[in-house]
This record gives structure tokens, C-alpha cells and sequence, in this order.
């Protein structure tokens, strides 16, 4: 995957970056952290875990979208993202499909971990509005949630597809429906490249 480097070097460079303005952080709060029992040096591993963190997850959520797409692409060239009017109401005035294969509209996720009601009213009008332009609605997401909250969302979500009509995909199925429509087994690639690196990282 050409890109792969590209993802990994501009992970390393913002986080490098962020580490670096940490280092001119007020750190006056670890008085509370302190106090909470927290002793400074792993407060200060925490902030900077917290900081980075939010880049990974980013990067990662972004660079499995772009990896399943192009796995989609390359099985049918004629697909692509599309925007579809919102013809249930006015916001938002359009909504985007990752990836029009065929008839099917897939959205593609590498996790959805919301735990916002309005995220189900929204994903209920963004699935009419697919289903009214003439589209199944597909959803692959390719990581459950873990806490309990978002996994009643999810389990509401996929109620919500087989009511219209659509396909819901979590977890394993994710990734069995994107070798079966693509003819790409992307689990099975992106194993044999982290252990690849992770080999390399053992002999540094």
C-alpha cells in the first residue's frame, strides 16, 4: 500500500510535534493529580498519552477507510464516493456515500464508538434519504464499540438498516462482506504488515 508510509510518517511528525509544545505546557494541574493519588511523572505520561492518542485514533480511523475504499476501487472502478440531496429535510443539504457500488450506497467505518442520540436521528434521515434516491443502504464497520452505551446505539443502527431494507455489517462480518464484493481479504494484509513491522521493531 503506497500510502501506508505516508499516514505513518505524518502520525509520527504530528505527534513529534505535539510532544514538543507539551514540553512548554503549564503543568500546574498536576497538583490535583497529586492529589488524586497520580504521582507527576505518570500524570505526565498520561497528558502526553491523552494528546497523542486523539492523533492515532484519527489516523488509524482514516487510514482503514482509505484502504477498504481503494480495495472497492480497484474490484470496480466505475464506484465512488457520491453525494446524494437530503430530501428529508435541510440539514444537512447533502449527504455523502463512501462508496456507490452498483446499486449498494456503503459507508464505511472503522469504529463508531458515539454514544449521542442524535447520531441515531441522524444516521435514521441520512438512511430515508439513500433509500429514497434509490440506493441499499450499507453499512461495514469494521470495530464494535466496547462500552455499553455505544453498542446499544450500534444495535439500534442495525435495526434501523433491515428496517429499509439495507445490510449491517460489524466486527468479522466487516470484514468477510469486503473480501466477498471487493475480492480483497484487507484483514489478512494489514496482519501480514503489522507483523512485518513488528519484526523489524524486535531486531532494532
Amino acid at each position: 500500500m503506497i500510502f501506508l508510509d505516508e499516514y505513518a510518517s505524518n502520525l509520527n511528525a504530528k505527534v513529534n510535534a505535539r510532544k514538543s509544545e507539551m514540553m512548554k505546557d503549564d503543568n500546574s494541574h498536576y497538583l490535583i493529580y497529586r492529589v488524586l493519588g497520580v504521582p507527576f511523572e505518570e500524570g505526565a505520561l498520561i497528558d502526553v498519552y491523552q494528546n497523542t492518542g486523539r492523533f492515532l485514533y484519527k489516523y488509524a480511523g482514516s487510514f482503514l477507510e482509505e484502504a477498504a475504499t481503494m480495495c472497492m476501487f480497484f474490484a470496480n472502478s466505475s464506484g465512488g464516493k457520491t453525494i446524494v440531496e437530503n430530501t428529508e429535510g435541510t440539514k444537512p443539504k447533502t449527504f455523502e456515500i463512501d462508496f456507490l457500488n452498483g446499486n449498494d450506497a456503503v459507508e464505511l467505518k472503522w469504529r463508531d464508538a458515539t454514544t449521542d442520540g442524535d447520531h441515531i436521528t441522524k444516521e435514521h434521515t441520512r438512511v430515508k434519504v439513500i433509500k429514497g434516491h434509490g440506493h441499499v443502504p450499507v453499512r461495514v464497520m469494521f470495530y464494535y464499540p466496547l462500552r455499553e452505551q455505544a453498542i446499544k446505539i450500534q444495535n439500534t443502527l442495525k435495526t434501523l438498516y433491515a428496517g429499509v431494507g439495507g445490510e449491517y455489517y460489524a466486527g468479522d462480518d466487516a470484514w468477510d462482506y469486503l473480501k466477498k464484493v471487493s475480492g480483497y481479504d484487507l484483514k489478512a494484509i494489514l496482519t501480514e504488515i503489522a507483523e512485518a513491522k513488528d519484526s523489524e521493531s524486535s531486531h532494532d
